[in-house]
């Protein structure tokens, strides 16, 4: 797969199903399901993999950080063994990753006192923690003001090209899909509406909201 894939309709149209189905958080009636290759659900074989052993990093639309753990806490909850303290490269991947997001200063606070942008890049580095094979991110900007939405576009995109690891985005947001997309999947009344490739639409010399709001109406007429 592409490293960008961007889920785009209106709200609604199934494209937060899928990334959940994606992620083993919901069973799909019938189909199959592979990550980087690896079948994860396939109904005909009976096949369900759990989600934790998906290596899917999930960034939820209100990011649903642990409200009574800290940053650091947050961030190392998905190393953390049943009994025990987390592991030396653990303790370290932690460390990197509060580096990363520059959360060092409030690495010891709890989301409430957090600022929007501060509990996006926690929930993200939450995600990031476990190193999985592909990152699953719901709106991520939607609850965010238009100054912030624009500086943690800017910031997600060098965070994505650091760890190299391949996305895909659920999204309303044109603007979302401009700064990220290598593909998209258009969405609408629960279908997969059409597929496209950023590259063929530039080359076209099509814009691309423009091209987006086409297929968006073309698909509800």
């Amino acid at each position: 797969m592409d490293r960008a894939v961007v889920l785009f309709g209106p709200s609604g149209s199934g494209k937060t199903l899928t990334l959940r189905s994606i992620a083993g958080m919901l069973t799909p009636d019938q189909g199959y399901i592979k990550v980087n290759g690896d079948v994860v659900f396939d109904s005909s074989a009976n096949v369900n993999v759990p989600t934790r052993r998906r290596k899917v990093g999930y960034v939820f639309q209100d990011y649903a950080l642990f409200p009574h753990l800290t940053v650091i806490e947050n961030i190392s909850f998905g190393l953390k063994p049943l009994i025990g303290r987390l592991m030396p490269k653990d303790v370290h991947r932690v460390e990197e990753l509060i580096d990363v997001f520059g959360l060092g200063k409030v690495a010891g606070q709890k989301p409430i006192s957090l600022s929007g942008g501060q509990q996006q890049r926690t929930a993200l580095a939450r995600a990031l923690a476990p190193s999985p094979k592909l990152l699953l991110l719901d709106e991520p900007f939607s609850a965010l003001d238009q100054p912030l939405r624009i500086r943690m576009r800017n910031e997600l995109a060098k965070v994505l090209e650091k760890f190299g690891i391949p996305t895909i985005m659920v999204t309303h947001d044109a603007d979302d899909v401009e700064s990220f997309a290598e593909t998209i999947v258009v969405y609408c009344n629960g279908n997969v509406a059409n597929v496209l490739s950023v590259n063929d639409i530039a080359e076209s010399g099509q814009g691309l909201t423009e091209t987006l709001q086409g297929q968006v109406a073309q698909a509800y007429e």
